[in-house]
């Protein structure tokens, strides 16, 4: 027991590698980005990012499960982390249990958008063709897993209703395909959407958190169409590998705390659709705790399995 107490004391005394295991470019990379300057400041140490993509996002959690629990590599990632673990009949990681969480970083909504010539304007009109039509009607999402394909199938299972649904690899491809008609409709994050529904070229029907977003505030949320017990939050969030030394594990949420709340920084992640939050080791366990119950549920009730 030693050993751990000694390397806490003098931690970090070396660059910390911080893995986002997703594509350069994505909204995980991007929220990691804006954070990465000033939580080298706070720590004192380089933080370098490496992105290690792939099979939605378990390549490069698995790394972060199989590191040395010593600080100098962490996991940032998202709400697809309390997800996969419900619907992949196998992963090489437990997330429970090889997993120490950090800190909360941002939270954003997922939306809903439609090409700008489909015929329903609001959830209500999309749930009546819905019902009309079962089956016939597709969603894109920007993959298995993800918040954005977890809010079509909750949409789909609170309202007794049923949409195709057609995975995409990221937002860039799904938003190219609602443009050109190819879907009718996509849930994705603020940020892919942001531009082409403030310049009229998407339409966007609802968000799907509890409360509005402050980038769409006359774009209602889901509860507000209709359709109660509905929320699907897409966070981003730091862990560890779990044996990490506690003091270390207080050390890293005390700088992201301080490093989300800087104003320079609420106001870029703001500009991405997402709000600041920040929070103990123990909060973030308890919406793991709450989520990986809650998605398992969903996955069984929806039939929801990846093999």
């Amino acid at each position: 027991m030693t050993a751990p107490v000694v390397m806490a004391d003098n931690w970090p005394d070396r660059p910390i590698r911080m893995v986002v295991p997703y594509p350069p470019g994505g909204g995980t990379d991007i929220i990691a980005r804006i954070m990465q300057e000033d939580l080298s400041k706070q720590l004192g140490q380089t933080v370098v990012i490496e992105n290690r993509g792939g099979a939605a996002g378990m390549i490069g959690t698995e790394a972060v499960a199989r590191a040395d629990p010593d600080g100098y590599t962490v996991l940032f990632t998202l709400s697809s982390h309390t997800i996969n673990p419900a619907i992949y009949k196998k992963l090489n990681f437990d997330t429970a249990k090889d997993f120490a969480p950090v800190s909360m970083v941002a939270s954003l909504p997922q939306i809903l958008v439609a090409n700008k010539q489909f015929s329903a304007n609001n959830v209500a009109e999309l749930l009546e063709q819905a019902r009309a039509k079962p089956g016939e009607i597709s969603y894109g999402s920007v993959g298995n897993g993800s918040p954005s394909h977890i809010a079509g199938e909750l949409l789909g299972l609170r309202t007794n209703t049923k949409m195709q649904h057609i995975p995409y690899r990221g937002g860039g491809p799904g938003i190219n395909d609602v443009l050109g008609n190819q879907i009718p409709l996509l849930w994705v994050s603020i940020p892919a959407a942001a531009g082409f529904v403030k310049t009229g070229q998407l339409k966007a029907l609802a968000v799907s958190t509890a409360k509005r977003s402050p980038m769409f505030p006359d774009v209602p949320t889901i509860q507000e169409s209709g359709v109660p017990d509905f929320e699907v939050d897409s966070w981003y969030a730091m862990f560890v590998p779990s044996t990490t030394p506690q003091p270390v594990i207080d050390r890293l949420a005390k700088a992201v705390s301080v490093t989300v709340q800087k104003p320079e920084i609420k106001e870029k992640l703001l500009g991405q659709g997402a709000e600041a939050v920040g929070s103990t080791s123990a909060e973030l366990n308890e919406v793991v705790t709450t989520e990986l119950t809650k998605w398992a549920s969903l996955a069984k009730e929806a039939h929801i399995q990846i093999n």
